[in-house]
């Protein structure tokens, strides 16, 4: 029996290797296609670029094939684009002929097949879920209303820091501490909540449901099983921790959030003056039948992943930056004590007046890109880049991190130098004005949670140096600040232990 599953098995490969010869061929006649590596049957490039397609990779793969370029990743098609017209090309000129988003067996668990806005097709459902979330979560009526809270939960840190003995001789992971305050920062907009310590379990609970879900999705295990589907029924376990995860993590939002909120609504009643949190408005598009129960659970989702994570990745990078650059940081302490004075904690608005922390946000988002390859787009039918034919539902990598870091267009873009956004390139912003800077995206499918993103990395970093002088830990000079890349992020290798000395 087993000699004639593997003689079936053998001329089901032969069969297939075949078909694939075929096609390849075919296709060869009818595509202008992207230069590349020559791909082989079945496997594509897979075997010459393997599973790890981080944006470094690929900036080497640009340097030899050019700005656009085309890997054959098993029966998929991978668009490269490395160069800031291409860029616009895609996210801008023809965004809507490239606005979708590609298909990946992980993220059709996490999403459903594209229930949330991040993921899903570009079409009326996107434009239905940006609607609904664009009001609660991305406007700056939000900005005003909530960065109140911000500010708080920044004091809150500062306090815990100052009452830590360790934080100021061995130093501490303040990445747990941040964690903390992004998650309440969130969740203040989104049901109200809160969660009051470090220990308290819920936090802890959704945090590690969250954290598990982060890792499944931005691991390059399964992206031969993604790529070439015959080796697919070697995902199967992977894939089944991926739904057990997806299921806990949707009951979890379910019962300890949206149903409290609901409950909450309920008794309390409403009026037009009350003020209402992103779940409000979010259950009366649901109640208007504008959106399902699904819906509602996949924005949670999206705000879990896409707001908390990519945000504190960010300050992470900017706290280690600055601990290994004491110049840089004593410059930025000497505006903050300059222009606000000392003991004026720094706001919200403050942040506006203050264009050399303005700076090192800036080179913290371009030197380490929290999305450096953007969110993958696609093309649902065939299109032409750059004189090239793209083939449908080809996935279209954008790679943002070197569009900021290409030596052809900044000044040594090794280096962290904020000074470079007061200089040379004064007129850049994140907003994507200009496309060799892209931390957000540009266009359609840009990052709407920009305007929450910045204004927070402002307030923490800024009173981060203002009470402290942040140094590594005792005996070192400086931190590790080596990259951990995933599916699309970007964030440090090893947490950092951080010595906070208290300023007198």
């Amino acid at each position: 029996m087993d000699l004639v599953l593997l003689q079936k098995a053998l001329f089901a490969l032969f069969f297939a290797i075949v078909l694939a010869i075929t096609i390849s061929k075919l296709r060869g006649k009818r595509y202008k296609l992207p230069p590349g590596p020559i791909p082989v049957p079945i496997f594509g490039n897979w075997l010459q670029v393997g599973d790890d397609l981080n944006h470094r990779n690929l900036a080497d793969l640009a340097n030899k094939y050019g700005d656009v370029f085309l890997l054959r990743m098993g029966q998929r098609n991978l668009v490269v684009v490395s160069s800031p017209e291409l860029a616009k090309d895609v996210l801008h000129t023809q965004g809507v002929e490239f606005g979708s988003r590609t298909r990946n067996v992980v993220f059709d668990i996490f999403t459903d097949k594209g229930q949330d806005m991040v993921f899903t097709v570009y079409g009326e459902h996107w434009r239905k879920m940006r609607r609904i979330m664009t009001v609660p979560f991305f406007t700056n009526k939000v900005v005003q209303q909530y960065r109140f809270g911000w500010e708080a939960e920044a004091a809150s840190v500062v306090e815990d820091v100052k009452k830590n003995p360790q934080a100021c001789t061995t130093g501490i992971v303040l990445r747990r501490r941040l964690q903390l305050m992004m998650y309440n920062n969130m969740y203040r907009i989104m049901f109200d909540r809160r969660f009051e310590s470090e220990d308290d379990p819920l936090f802890n609970k959704l945090k590690a449901l969250n954290g598990e879900r982060s890792r499944l999705a931005q691991s390059f295990e399964y992206n031969y099983g993604d790529f070439i589907p015959i080796l697919r029924p070697f995902l199967r376990g992977y894939l089944k921790i991926c739904e057990e995860v997806k299921e806990r993590r949707l009951q979890l939002f379910k019962d300890f959030f949206v149903d409290e909120r609901k409950k909450l609504s309920s008794t309390k009643g409403s009026s037009n003056n009350e003020l209402k949190c992103a779940m409000d408005h979010i259950l009366e598009a649901q109640q208007k039948g504008e959106i399902n129960e699904d819906n509602v659970l996949f924005i949670v989702e999206n705000i879990n992943v896409a707001a908390i994570e990519t945000t504190l990745w960010s300050i992470e990078w900017a706290i280690a930056d600055l601990v290994n650059h004491p110049k840089i940081q004593k410059k930025l302490r000497e505006e903050l004590d300059t222009v606000l004075g000392r003991g004026c904690e720094v706001t919200e608005p403050d942040t506006h007046k203050l264009p050399y922390l303005q700076a090192v946000i800036k080179e913290t988002l371009r030197l380490r890109m929290a999305i450096p390859l953007l969110v993958p787009h696609m093309n649902l039918h065939d299109a032409k880049l750059a004189g090239y034919d793209i083939p449908a539902e080809s996935k279209i990598l954008v790679n943002a991190w070197w569009l900021a870091n290409n030596p052809a267009h900044w000044k040594k873009p090794e280096e962290f130098r904020p000074e470079r956004f007061l200089e040379e390139e004064s007129n850049v912003e994140a907003n994507g004005n200009d496309f060799r800077y892209l931390p957000f995206g540009v266009g359609r499918r840009s990052c709407p949670g920009i305007i929450l993103a910045l204004p927070i990395l402002g307030i923490i970093v800024g009173r981060l140096v203002q009470n402290f002088e942040l140094l590594p830990p005792p005996g070192e000079s400086k931190i590790d600040t080596t990259e951990k890349g995933g599916q699309f992020s970007l964030h440090i290798l090893k947490h950092s232990t951080i010595v906070l000395k208290p300023r007198t």
